[in-house]
């Protein structure tokens, strides 16, 4: 009897757990009634014939938040779920991340510095409204090109502060100048340095991380000669706030990063929160050399990105 009810327990799993037929199907199949096949069922869990794994994936991602946090030396980590490899993908879900994180996290009276590019305008579309108050938004670097590509670099400054119910603060100047005598003479105007110093004075930093792959934003704008691009992309592992750096994180040329419009590299080690927003398999590279550089201490990813990051 016993070897019997093993043989209908076992059969019954693999017909219910491996080919999908319901406790009727089984029944009429086997020639028992439902309630045998349940406890057919029960018995086979009980013995051991089943075992049920349930992969949780919130706990996965909060695995990977952690070991990343861990790896890096980071105070946050937000790990989101993509369906799919693909930039665009990714984009879209970090992007919708970031905001809702950026929703919990802004309070009364603090400075938002924010970059530009798709990344970053993702984040800004996706922003809910705010009840705060004495928030200040800033433009971290220059955002003025004459290229038909587009950076969004007004829109992503005004979407962040109709978000959070303020006035935008921008920087109305080409992100990187073609003389480093000419960047030093915008320099000094009063107008400009306040807004730079104010992106100093920020405690929240949003901005994402670019590469120095043909198809990079900043070389598509027209920026940089064919030598310095070649440059770039023979030192250069990454860009945040179009200043390059390698893959230890160290700026890649002082000539370039001179004719730069904006805050420094430096400056976002002392930010309070210092958000780094950005995933992608060829972003992979750019993103390791931006934590080498201790450039960000919040990282939003997915979770594609953070598991290459881990290996």
């Amino acid at each position: 009897m016993d070897k019997e009810k093993q043989r209908l327990s076992i059969e019954a799993a693999r017909l219910y757990y491996q080919s999908d037929y319901s406790q009727q199907d089984i029944a009429s199949r086997l020639g028992v009634s439902r309630p045998t096949v349940s406890r057919l069922l029960q018995y086979a869990k009980e013995q051991g014939y089943v075992r049920i794994d349930i992969v949780d994936p919130h706990e996965d991602l909060n695995a990977l938040a952690r070991d990343l946090r861990t790896k890096y030396a980071l105070d946050t980590v937000e790990v989101c779920y993509s369906p799919l490899n693909t930039y665009e993908e990714i984009k879209k879900h970090i992007s919708k991340k970031t905001a809702s994180f950026l929703n919990e996290t802004v309070q009364d009276k603090d400075i938002i510095g924010v970059t530009w590019g798709t990344t970053m305008h993702a984040v800004a579309l996706h922003l809910q409204p705010k009840h705060v108050k004495g928030v200040e938004v800033v433009q971290l670097k220059g955002g003025v090109s004459h290229s038909h590509v587009n950076t969004y670099a007004a829109e992503t400054v005004n979407l962040f502060a109709e978000a959070f119910q303020t006035v935008p603060r921008y920087l109305p100047l080409p992100v990187v100048f073609d003389s480093i005598a000419m960047k030093q003479i915008v320099d000094e105007d009063r107008h400009i340095g306040r807004i730079v110093e104010l992106g100093k004075q920020a405690n929240i930093a949003v901005f994402t991380v670019g590469t120095v792959k043909e198809d990079a934003l900043l070389f598509r704008l027209g920026y940089f000669s064919e030598a310095e691009q070649e440059q770039l992309k023979s030192k250069g592992a990454g860009d945040i706030c179009s200043r390059f750096f390698d893959k230890e994180g160290h700026i890649c040329s002082e000539e370039i990063n001179n004719r730069t419009v904006g805050i420094q590299l430096s400056d976002l080690r002392n930010k309070e929160k210092s958000i780094l927003v950005a995933g992608g398999q060829r972003k992979v590279e750019a993103i390791q050399a931006a934590l080498a550089g201790k450039y960000a201490n919040i990282l939003v990813t997915d979770q594609f990105t953070a598991q290459a990051l881990l290996h």
